[in-house]
């Protein structure tokens, strides 16, 4: 039984490679794997994949994102448009909310 990870970043974030063979390319998480502590990045981590021919699918080598560890990332705020770390933050009805550490604005909107 393997304990569950924390990962940093959720569905729908833009991120930064920070290591690996596409260091410095950007790209938006498509799914995150908590109990494994990965991530899936749109466009990041190509591998490629033999398909069979099916009835309604064509067959062939077909090229798709595979899962990177979310420590190789680091989320790109909206707001400054720049890498940063997170912090929390916890607004005025008590909810807690991901915040930049460069600029201060919330990342959860």
């Amino acid at each position: 039984m393997s304990r569950l990870e924390k990962v940093h970043v959720k569905k729908g974030d833009q991120v930064l490679v920070l290591s690996g063979k596409d260091r410095g390319k950007k790209g938006k998480v498509l799914r995150s794997f908590p109990a494994e502590g990965k991530v899936l990045v749109e466009g990041i981590n190509m591998v490629k994949k033999h398909t069979r021919r099916k009835q309604r699918v064509e067959g062939g080598i077909q090229d798709q994102p595979a899962p990177m560890v979310s420590s190789n990332l680091m989320v790109i705020c909206p707001a400054c448009k720049a890498p940063t770390r997170l912090g929390r933050m916890q607004l005025k009805d008590g909810t807690r909310v991901r915040a930049c550490k460069k600029c201060g604005e919330n990342i959860d909107k």
